[in-house]
């Protein structure tokens, strides 16, 4: 609003159409309090813009800048557009897809025209008119602050207030491997802060990935969702996720960090931590159990993603070509921190178990 008012930056603005391109960020607000708290952060920022723009009589579009998981903001054109508030439709949409995801949306002519396709069919849907318009009744707001603030603290208390869950942050995760790594334009770490907050959120996300506990795309969300439940009723959170498309896509997206993550896998990297750290293994699987169970009571499942089979069969048909891969980087990491980390045919050999399942896990 006080760029707006500026006379310099208007007369700028006018030689460009009196036109503004704002870009959204998705994954540092997931690092610092979790999927539910990021989304409803980014829901409420694009409420804000385009309230200030049309105050100021400035055309403005969101420039959506997200990667390939859910808590970094990826997923379906179509989510964009409709999870987003009503005054956002305005016909166009503008997105920066990274790196690691380029080659699978635009490396095939008819697939890249597949995506293309997609994004201008639901454009077209919302400014005809064709969408149904979103109508957010004043509970489900309460309600979503009531969630965003639970789950912000069950997530921070976990991750930023306990000291000991850095440390078990690099015994449980290849962070150390992925730090030799050149991911997106940035170092791993920033050198200026310590601890979880020195980690830059891609390597982060990465890290977690690899491991197969996916803790930024569910943690918290259990607690949460429990809290609504017990202070505001089961019925609301019904309401909400029939009635509610971000709502809805909120759930979707949480059920589906869940079906990637893998206890099972994720329980052989638990040897890789220290005695004294392995306090905080029963504290993840407990959320991620209590936000298991919420989830498939509010979708009226008995399995996740099962109202998607196509991804559920998916993740079902490579897990066992992708196991085999996380065993051998278990062994890789033992040896190579038993020896100092100084082998560098280890590390060699450990990037590319990274790189493997990385790509491995892609998509779902």
């Amino acid at each position: 609003k006080q760029l707006f008012a500026e006379p310099m930056y208007r007369r700028h603005l006018l030689g460009r159409g009196n036109h503004q391109y704002v870009m959204m960020g998705y994954a540092a607000s997931n690092k610092q309090s979790g999927i539910v708290r990021s989304r409803w952060l980014v829901r409420k920022a694009q409420e804000r813009l385009f309230a200030t723009a049309d105050e100021a009589g400035i055309d403005l579009t969101l420039f959506h800048g997200r990667g390939g998981g859910p808590d970094r903001g990826g997923g379906r054109t179509e989510v964009l557009v409709r999870s987003g508030p009503e005054g956002a439709r305005r016909g166009r949409l503008r997105i920066t897809e990274q790196g690691e995801l380029i080659k699978e949306k635009y490396g095939l002519r008819p697939i890249a025209l597949r995506v293309f396709e997609q994004a201008f069919n639901v454009l077209s849907l919302a400014s005809a008119g064709v969408m149904p318009a979103e109508n957010v009744r004043p509970a489900w707001r309460d309600a979503m602050e009531l969630l965003s603030a639970e789950s912000a603290g069950a997530y921070r208390a976990l991750v930023y207030e306990d000291r000991d869950f850095y440390a078990f942050f690099r015994q449980v995760t290849p962070i150390d491997v992925i730090e030799h790594m050149q991911i997106g334009s940035q170092p791993a770490s920033q050198s200026e802060t310590a601890g979880v907050a020195a980690v830059r959120t891609i390597p982060w996300s990465h890290a977690w990935s690899q491991c197969r506990y996916m803790i930024p795309g569910w943690l918290g969300a259990g607690t949460a969702l429990a809290a609504l439940k017990e202070q505001l009723g089961a019925p609301l959170l019904i309401e909400m996720n029939e009635q509610w498309f971000f709502f809805q896509n909120l759930i979707a997206e949480i059920e589906l960090s869940l079906a990637r993550a893998d206890l099972g896998v994720a329980a052989a990297y638990d040897e890789l931590v220290e005695e004294p750290l392995r306090r905080f293994i029963p504290r993840l699987r407990a959320e991620y159990a209590l936000a298991r169970q919420l989830v498939l009571e509010l979708r009226g499942s008995q399995q996740l993603l099962e109202h998607e089979p196509t991804i559920q069969r998916s993740i079902l048909l490579r897990n066992p070509y992708i196991d085999p891969m996380h065993l051998m980087q278990i062994d890789l990491l033992k040896r190579w921190r038993a020896g100092n980390r100084q082998d560098r045919e280890m590390l060699t050999a450990l990037l590319a178990s990274v790189s493997g399942i990385g790509q491995a896990l892609q998509g779902a």
